[in-house]
């Protein structure tokens, strides 16, 4: 069953809806409640994160930096990173290529 446009829980507290990917690029919407993170990974894809509402601290490679609702952050290929919602968060991540793992046929 595909998981494409359907709701999922990630870490307690976040959520996640894979939109339909293309052939090279793909985007997810993440919900985060207050204070909810999104574990430490790294993956080989190319990622950038848009902050559609709230603040969200990322930590890529040790380094923290906050990103506020309408402001965006670009995550290398194979940087160690987490993200922490400061408050109520929504973000849009966009990743390049697709991340097969995240998604379900």
């Amino acid at each position: 069953m595909s998981n494409i446009g359907v709701w999922e829980n990630a870490e307690p507290g976040v959520k996640r809806k894979v939109m339909q990917p293309g052939t090279s690029l793909m985007m997810m919407e993440v919900h985060f409640e207050p204070l909810a993170e999104g574990y430490e990974h790294s993956h080989p894809h190319e990622q950038m994160s848009y902050c559609l509402k709230g603040s969200v601290e990322f930590t890529i490679e040790g380094v923290k930096t906050v990103v506020r609702a309408g402001e965006h952050i670009c995550i290398p290929s194979g940087a160690k990173h987490g993200a922490k919602a400061l408050e109520s968060s929504i973000l849009l991540d966009c990743f390049t290529p697709v991340r097969e793992d995240l998604i379900k046929r």
